[in-house]
């Protein structure tokens, strides 16, 4: 095995000190001393170059391996990893890179894009600004209008400024409610929607053609000089606001509400626009976290800033919702496009909606809207959308109204772009969602917006409080009305991607016999009927066992329809090491056992993730509370 042995000079505290660092290891593996030189070569942070001097020093080669040999990988999610040196994680050098290749892309993909100019966005992350402005530093010296941003912004200002603007393509620095050591850069093309392939495979391979930095790139000093750059904050709060106020319907219900809710943006960007977004509604000021409050990008108060994760998330929520008699909790995770909501029962416990429950709710809302606002009520061109992995409550309120209801892949991209389709034909799309609590109100914001169904789901609230009516009773209601959609949804987690790949391409060779899906669980006691798998494009519903949604080879997802009625689909995170499952078990408007129903799916959902997920593998941890 060969030894290797390199120098490399960096200043330290701003001090010109050349430090020599040898770093020997029996490798022999010379694309790794080659890779280390060059990030190094082209590297302008001190701090990343001193962590991976240590690296070097304590003769880590597999850490430094995995920094330097793998390369994160740009996607329809952008990118999304964790923030340190090497090509794998999220860095100056790798924003860089990013940007050389996504503007060449726009310049080579767009007519006129350097009038049109791009937006760009950032959260209050660690590195958010910088890389943002880091982005816009390129695009600048490639003559290309830049729409900055002068501070945080939640993520839905991205697409709705590329509409308003008429912009080329817009980029969010943000991870979401991912960790916080995490961080991410997310794209939306200029039809305002998610970037679908194959610009994601176009954009990657652009990024592999410009990897070395111009010093241009580095410039984050003349963003602000420049006479390409506007800082568009004042113009899109003004514009936002001003249409989200169009779509409030019952203004002075809102202001004679005696309901109170309680607000946190989960130390993420939503305090002030959701301040403002219940001024729109005029509704009186909600009760804020104050610990949460503000952008913290340490996330000091929650092991994890996702609201999704239920009470965990929402404790200290309950805590001052309790202490100031308030019966309504609202959340956003830290980029303010998800929302959850918790009312209070009569029995005094909370209540915390799924995904599933708010996207009923606000559906049902949506529709209430419109029916109120048009005379006519002929709902022949009037769309909402789900995921495939949500309820199928939308489906069910359909057939009984009127409205036409489309299911779409996981993830708003989908139902971005096809809202974008769907607008083309003459068509009016009110509402889509996605179990994981992402809401789309209207068509102005093409993705999921937790600033707008926060205000919607507050408007909601006071309009039922003038029946006597809170948002349980109505969701019943719903349910009494369209069915009751009963769902069990929750999460694996695995670090382990070969391991993943070996969960799913068991349950492709069910009983070692190759291509053969599993046909009953619980030793016959149901039986499966249907099998869908959007991974290799094989479904045996569908006429030469062919698919009809797309198919995604990138990410692993499998749908199981059992006799009785339940749907059940395992399938990976796109953004996080999960294996996900999500199931739903309908039961008519006439079905009154409910209680018997929840048993039954608890007992097949339980089956299912021992028998296919096989939970005993040693990589597989279960979702945490």
């Amino acid at each position: 095995m060969n030894k290797y042995i390199f120098d490399s000079c960096y200043s330290v505290l701003g001090n010109s000190l050349n430090m020599a660092v040898k770093f020997s290891g029996d490798t022999g593996n010379a694309d790794l001393e080659g890779k280390i030189t060059e990030w190094l070569k082209w590297n302008k942070d001190v701090t990343a170059e001193r962590e991976v001097q240590e690296l070097i020093l304590s003769n880590d080669n597999k850490v430094l391996s995995n920094l330097f040999l793998k390369r994160l990988e740009f996607g329809t999610a952008g990118l999304r990893g964790r923030m340190g040196p090497g090509y794998s994680q999220m860095n100056d050098l790798v924003i860089v890179q990013t940007g050389q290749g996504l503007s060449s892309y726009i310049l080579n993909s767009i007519s006129n894009p350097n009038e049109k100019g791009v937006i760009i966005g950032y959260d209050g992350r660690h590195h958010s600004k910088r890389f943002a402005e880091l982005t816009a530093a390129i695009f600048l010296a490639k003559n290309v209008k830049v729409y900055l941003f002068s501070k945080v912004v939640p993520t839905p200002f991205i697409p709705y400024g590329i509409l308003k603007y008429k912009c080329a393509a817009g980029i969010m620095i943000t991870a979401s409610h991912n960790p916080k050591d995490d961080n991410g850069y997310k794209v939306y093309w200029e039809n305002g929607a998610q970037i679908i392939s194959p610009h994601d495979k176009e954009i990657q391979r652009n990024i592999l053609k410009n990897l070395e930095p111009l010093d241009s790139s580095w410039n984050v000093a003349k963003v602000y000089n420049s006479s390409l750059y506007l800082d568009p904050w004042s113009d899109i709060v003004q514009s936002y606001f001003t249409d989200l106020k169009e779509t409030v319907l019952y203004p002075e219900v809102n202001k004679n509400t005696i309901l109170k809710y309680t607000y946190t943006p989960m130390h993420g960007v939503g305090y002030e626009y959701m301040t403002a977004a219940f001024n729109a509604a005029n509704l009186k000021p909600f009760i804020v976290v104050e610990e949460q409050k503000l952008p913290d990008p340490e996330f000091s108060t929650v092991k994890f800033p996702n609201p999704e994760e239920g009470k965990s998330a929402l404790d200290l929520s309950i805590k001052i919702a309790n202490k100031n008699s308030s019966s309504i909790i609202l959340a956003n995770d830290p980029d303010a496009d998800r929302l959850a909501c918790a009312t209070k029962l009569k029995n005094d416990e909370w209540h915390i909606f799924s995904g599933n429950e708010l996207g009923a709710l606000l559906g049902w809302w949506m529709l209430h809207k419109y029916q109120v606002q048009h005379a006519d009520t002929d709902f022949s061109d009037v769309y909402m959308m789900a995921s495939t992995v949500s309820s199928k409550i939308l489906g069910s309120m359909a057939k009984q109204e009127g409205f036409n209801y489309e299911e779409t892949l996981t993830g708003f991209k989908w139902m971005g772009n096809r809202t974008v389709e769907l607008k083309k034909a003459g068509k009016e799309v009110i509402f889509a969602y996605e179990e994981a609590i992402g809401f789309m109100c209207g068509s102005k914001v093409l993705d999921k917006d937790g600033i707008s169904a926060g205000m919607h789901v507050a408007e909601l609230a006071a309009y039922l409080e003038t029946m006597g009516l809170t948002l349980y009773d109505k969701l019943q209601e719903i349910y009494a009305q369209y069915g009751h959609h009963i769902s069990n949804n929750s999460y694996w987690i695995c670090y382990e991607q070969d391991v993943i790949k070996k969960i799913f391409e068991r349950l492709r060779n069910f009983a070692s016999k190759p291509n053969t899906y599993p046909t009953n669980i619980l030793g016959g006691k149901y039986s499966i009927i249907g099998v869908r798998d959007l991974t290799t494009g094989y479904d045996n519903t569908q006429p030469d066992n062919k698919a009809t949604l797309p198919v995604t080879k990138s990410s692993q997802m499998i749908t199981f329809t059992f006799k009785n009625g339940l749907v059940i689909t395992l399938r990976t995170s796109g953004t996080e090491p999960k294996i996900k499952y999500y199931s739903e078990l309908c039961a008519s408007p006439e079905e009154q056992n409910i209680e018997t129903l929840k048993g039954t799916l608890d007992e097949m959902v339980s089956a299912v993730v021992t028998e296919f997920l096989q939970p005993e593998e040693n990589c597989l941890l279960p979702r945490v509370s």
